[in-house]
């Protein structure tokens, strides 16, 4: 009888060490699989890791990564499941938290991304990218002075930190704090002459306070640094026209077409030249 009682306990210990070693092997393969970019056979070969040993403490981590493997693949909501059922297992883990909450403000839902990012917070208050894009959703609710704050927090740690700054020029911005917006903005151009899109977001302020010829030198400059970006030509074209130069506007406004705006989008403004 103890003879028999051995022999099973024996084939059992061999049979997990096969299954053990079975879904090392899986997991390995898979991993290699997903750095060389052969996302399918890696989600196959994580999907079956997960159905040989659903119980393993490391499956936490393969749902993660079959959520990564799924995302690269455009199939958001499978890499969304993926990822809930990784946190289903480790509930505390902020890099799956941020993953899936990228996807959540992908897809649109911004109050379960909005939550994700408050959990990560929660953990990690300094935590830089749910700051930001708690911050982002507030501006979206127009929660502007909960925005004000997670952008605060931010420049408290990193004085220069780029993202946070704009978004506190967005914020003047919106509150209708032209004076401090063109101030901040200013500094920004100052730090970063090469960056085009700050040029275009003062050229849009100066607009809002009615002062057309100023953001048209802003744009003029950031059309130097950025010759195929379309929308400074079709801004440049809206203040030509407001000026009744309708040679000058026609000009940008066809240039704007070379560059991929639809000619259907600037149909009734051609017209008015």
């Amino acid at each position: 009888m103890k003879r028999k009682l051995i022999l099973i306990a024996l084939c059992c210990l061999c049979s997990f060490r096969l299954s053990a070693q079975d879904y090392n092997k899986l997991v390995e393969e898979a991993m290699a699989c997903a750095q060389q970019d052969s996302l399918v056979r890696a989600e196959q070969l994580f999907r079956e890791a997960l159905r040989l040993d659903p119980k393993n403490a490391r499956n936490a981590l393969l749902f993660s990564n079959l959520g990564t493997v799924l995302k690269r693949q455009g199939k958001v909501e499978e890499a969304i499941e993926a990822y809930t059922m990784a946190l289903n297992i480790t509930p505390y883990a902020t890099a799956i938290l941020l993953n899936r909450a990228a996807l959540y403000l992908e897809q649109g839902m911004e109050e379960k991304a909005y939550i994700d990012y408050c959990n990560v917070i929660d953990l990690i208050p300094e935590e830089k990218e749910a700051r930001l894009f708690r911050a982002y959703i507030y501006m979206q609710r127009r929660q502007y002075k909960e925005a004000r704050i997670d952008y605060n927090v931010l420049l408290e740690k990193d004085m220069k930190n780029k993202s946070a700054r704009i978004g506190l020029v967005m914020l003047d911005q919106k509150e209708g704090k032209y004076i401090a917006a063109r101030d901040r903005l200013n500094l920004l151009v100052e730090e970063y002459p090469q960056d085009a899109s700050l040029l275009k977001m003062r050229a849009n302020i100066e607009l809002e306070q009615g002062f057309a010829d100023a953001a048209l030198i802003d744009l003029e400059a950031a059309s130097a640094l950025e010759p195929e970006d379309a929308d400074i030509y079709v801004m440049m074209g809206d203040i030509y026209l407001q000026q009744k130069e309708k040679s000058k506007a026609r000009q940008s406004y066809r240039r704007a077409i070379e560059l991929g705006i639809p000619a259907v989008q600037l149909q009734e403004k051609l017209k008015q030249c």
